[in-house]
């Protein structure tokens, strides 16, 4: 294609107007590419005769381009339309002007819905032009004096009396004489490239005065009233986003009010990947409140930057060398500063590590959070929490393994604290519907989502997936063959550890919050995933779990009166009581086995014996279950596996054993050795074998592209959950195998993420993402002070007379022994912030119910037009490289006395 030489020089003159002109602008610039598809030659001709940013007369425009009146009117307004110039009303005249690149042209071409979809390059010329063109400037920049400039949340600033007007919000709103919304233009060319990062672009970015003018005009925007615009700052605010302002209009004043997110917003991409927070930030910086914070962790997730981590409260008893970040301010700046990765490779955690409890649960919930929120009496803001990350509090509270307290520093100290105990008396106020908590809907939209997805399977993933769906705005199906959802919380779990009103309970919640069951429906077999595709469903998330049991392949496993464990535990819960008589023998070493063992016992007058090929202390069962179930007279046999089971008349007479000597190999494989001629006999009228659990797919993945493993999980992304078929995602036990709810729970919230993310276009699935990658303190090096709460750990009550019944026996903590076990937190955990990184927008302290974090005020700058950004550069430029010149000495000197360079 032969150059447009008019082209050329258009793009010549804004770019020399703009202060980007870098050399000869290129067919292959994207200044060029911007501009060739949509402006013609005559309309080049007007343009060329505008000077940048001054307001001029269509008859001045007309005369200095020699083209009449009426011509040159229609091609402004063609222009207008384009996205080249705007237009504004005063005194009843009309005046044009010529903005700058950025903030001006390439954002209004791309919010041109009919030329970026018909010119998709106009989009990908955005992202192109900001990043090669701002590199070289950003670190030139004062604080304040950035093209576009966060601005504070100004809750986080409110109580403090220098705050000016240049700093609050609410000024830009209550200032100004018309307001409009419209659609991202960053994120909208996000999408075109395919890297959304699943922050969506809809009506969530405000024009102010001229600004809205233009859009209104122009049909890229709606008006507003003041009243919205709050309404759209309040949501902003609630999903995390960052307040910006044009920063070109001079003190006070600003084209527009963006809310921006750092995964997409190519303003906030410049201290992200260039490592250059002063071009952004506002006159505040974070700090944290060591005293109060407990290591929540929402501020961390929050944090555009990533300038929050997790870190350590406890003092170290050997210091621990921590990396200490550079600032462009004394330094030299280039490509080896940089952070390119910055939208994958996001840390929760500082080096030294947080609150073990919160790295060791898989949702990682802040553990330190509602522990504190219970001691305060404040249990409501504890569960909703909670429900960040776990929805089911109350099933967990009663259910969960609690790797949260086997990882506890107290528990190095005396006893672990009781965090799930803690979590069940917080949780119980679910159980009330007048206490419970429903989450608000939360997008940035403020309206629903129509898209269609369906979850197939009622467990802890599906349902976990479903709720944090319905937590954005979808209306997730759930299909569920059996007659009740819940998976194997309901058909595998024994009601006197997980009784069926706890489960209701919180089931309710996500039919409040929007949630469809369907159940008896079996998806391959009473309806199709190709068929629900026709009805228009977008995205699929299989939670249906390992329903199945395992056989151990010895002779006798037909005989009658042996049944897989969770075929026993099923007809339980489905109301058909099997029938025991006699001594029975359990094979398995997991919580399930023990929950086979318990449940025999409650339905045989004979002994029940548990068998299992690992010793006592590393049997896979927890241990204050196993030791319920010695308290309910189960017998536990360690270091025995079965060879046979003996039967008469074609039913079980009873078992045979061998002595296993070795589980698992070298390699930490399991390769169980046995002593063949070491034997016990146990004569059993019943054999019940919970060995382990396996997936029955049936006919649900016929007619897709997934594919599955030998052992029958399903290979899929294990970041992001996909399958080989795209619409089709999975989580909990059919892709890990089997393991615990919590586990499920987890993978269920990612599941949802995935699926929001796929279902819009242009969204991809792993940037901007939270990783959640956490690690531990090193609890050997942590230095406890003697001033901790000495208290011994409360023990629940127990209710005896609900001793071997199906009723649960366990009774809830009390508020007072609340109030005792709380206070043995030793808070191991708390914020860090990275000063360098921070940019003072403030969204952190919207997430902190501690009082833990605020802004303070740092710089005073109010911020200067562009035709005065010169006369702020060029003093605080001086100013830097003469602290480039003293650092350089500083590490010239470092270097040659043999210590390490900061820098």
């Amino acid at each position: 294609m032969e150059e447009r030489k008019k082209i050329t020089k258009l793009a010549t003159k804004i770019s020399i107007g703009s202060l980007t002109y870098q050399g000869p602008i290129k067919m292959t610039d994207p200044e060029y590419r911007i501009l060739a598809p949509v402006v013609t030659d005559d309309m080049c001709d007007v343009a060329m005769v505008m000077p940048t940013r001054k307001y001029m007369t269509v008859k001045e425009i007309a005369k200095k381009c020699k083209k009449p009146v009426p011509e040159t009117q229609k091609l402004l307004e063609e222009m207008e339309y384009i996205g080249i110039c705007r237009s504004h009303q005063e005194n009843g005249q009309q005046l044009w002007l010529q903005p700058i690149w950025l903030p001006g042209i390439i954002e209004m071409m791309v919010n041109n819905t009919e030329l970026v979809t018909k010119y998709p390059d106009i989009g990908v010329c955005f992202e192109e032009f900001t990043r090669r063109r701002t590199k070289p400037l950003v670190p030139m920049f004062p604080a304040g004096s950035g093209l576009v400039r966060v601005l504070p949340v100004e809750s986080a600033i409110e109580f403090d009396q220098e705050a000016k007007s240049f700093d609050e919000v609410s000024h830009f709103v209550e200032t100004s004489w018309k307001l409009s919304v419209a659609d991202c233009s960053c994120r909208r060319s996000r999408r075109i490239m395919g890297e959304g990062c699943g922050h969506l672009e809809k009506d969530i970015c405000i024009q102010v005065n001229e600004g809205a003018e233009f859009y209104i005009n122009t049909g890229r925007g709606r008006e507003i009233t003041k009243e919205e615009a709050y309404e759209i700052l309040k949501r902003a605010e609630d999903n995390g986003l960052v307040h910006e302002i044009t920063n070109i209009e001079g003190s006070g004043n600003s084209l527009a009010l963006c809310n921006c997110c750092s995964c997409s917003c190519y303003s906030l991409r410049l201290p992200n990947m260039y490592k250059t927070p002063d071009f952004s930030r506002t006159n505040y910086i974070a700090q944290v409140d060591a005293d109060n914070c407990v290591a929540c962790g929402q501020c961390v997730e929050t944090c555009p930057e990533n300038a929050v981590r997790l870190g350590q409260k406890l003092c170290a008893e050997h210091p621990v060398s921590i990396h200490k970040d550079i600032s462009p301010e004394d330094h030299i700046w280039g490509k080896s500063k940089y952070n390119v990765d910055y939208r994958t490779n996001r840390e929760n955690v500082a080096e030294t590590g947080t609150a073990p409890c919160k790295v060791a649960c898989p949702a990682h919930i802040g553990v330190q959070g509602y522990l504190k929120l219970a001691s305060m009496g404040r249990y409501q803001e504890a569960l909703a929490l909670i429900k960040k990350d776990n929805p089911f509090p109350a099933v967990c509270g009663r259910i969960c393994h609690h790797p949260c307290e086997m990882e506890c520093t107290r528990g190095d100290v005396d006893e672990a604290v009781a965090i799930d105990e803690v979590k069940r008396f917080i949780a119980d106020h679910d159980l009330n519907e007048a206490t419970r908590y429903v989450p608000p809907m939360v997008n940035m939209t403020g309206k629903p989502f129509p898209e269609k997805i369906a979850i197939i399977g009622a467990g802890p993933a599906g349902m976990s997936c479903a709720y944090y769906l319905a937590e954005r705005g979808y209306s997730p199906v759930v299909f569920e063959k059996n007659e009740r959802p819940g998976g194997m919380l309901t058909h595998g779990i024994p009601t006197f550890r997980l009784e069926r009103d706890v489960i209701e309970a919180e089931i309710d919640i996500l039919r409040q919050m929007g949630v469809e069951f369907r159940c008896g429906v079996e998806v391959g077999k009473d309806v199709t995933i190709q068929e629900l595709r026709k009805e228009g469903y977008k995205g699929f998330y299989l939670g249906i779990g390992a329903q199945n049991g395992r056989s151990l392949n010895i002779p006798g496993e037909q005989a009658k009166g042996v049944l897989s464990g969770v075929d026993f535990l099923r007809s339980l819960s489905d109301g058909k009581t099997p029938e025991l008589e006699g001594d029975v023998a359990v094979i398995g070493g997991g919580n399930v086995a023990i929950d086979v063992a318990r449940t025999a016992a409650r339905l045989t007058k004979g002994t029940v014996n548990l068998f299992c090929l690992e010793s006592r202390e590393i049997m896979p069962a927890a241990e204050d279950e196993v030791l319920e179930a010695e308290q309910e007279g189960v017998v536990i046999n360690c270091g025995w596996g079965p060879k046979e089971i003996v039967e008469k008349d074609g039913k079980v007479a009873g078992v045979t054993l061998k002595k296993c000597t070795q589980v698992f190999d070298a390699s930490g494989r399991f390769q169980p050795v046995y002593d063949e001629a070491e034997l016990q006999s146990l004569d059993c009228s019943a054999v019940l074998v919970s060995v382990g659990q396996s997936i029955a797919w049936g006919d649900l993945l016929v007619g897709t592209k997934v594919k599955c493993n030998p052992n029958g999980t399903v290979q899929a992304d294990a970041f992001t959950f996909q399958t080989d078929d795209p619409d089709i995602f999975v989580g909990g036990d059919v892709l890990t195998g089997p393991r615990f709810a919590i586990d499920a729970i987890a993978a269920g919230k990612q599941g949802a993420e995935s699926l929001h993310r796929y279902v819009h276009e242009g969204q991809s699935l792993v940037i901007g993402r939270d990783r959640r990658d956490y690690h531990a303190i090193d609890k050997n090096n942590a230095l406890l002070s003697l001033n901790f709460d000495n208290g011994a750990r409360q023990i629940p009550g127990y209710n005896a007379a609900k001793a071997k019944t199906f009723g649960d026996a366990r009774e809830t903590f009390t508020a007072e022994q609340i109030r005792k076990e709380t206070a043995r937190c030793l808070s191991c955990g708390m914020t860090v912030i990275d000063e360098l990184r921070c940019i003072g927008c403030g969204v952190c302290t919207t997430r902190c119910k501690f009082d833990a974090i605020h802004l303070v005020r740092k710089y005073d700058a109010p911020g200067e037009s562009f035709e005065e950004k010169a006369k702020a550069i060029a003093p605080h430029e001086v100013k830097r490289f003469g602290k480039i010149a003293a650092r350089s000495v500083k590490d010239a000197v470092r270097f040659v006395s043999g210590k390490n360079n900061e820098g």
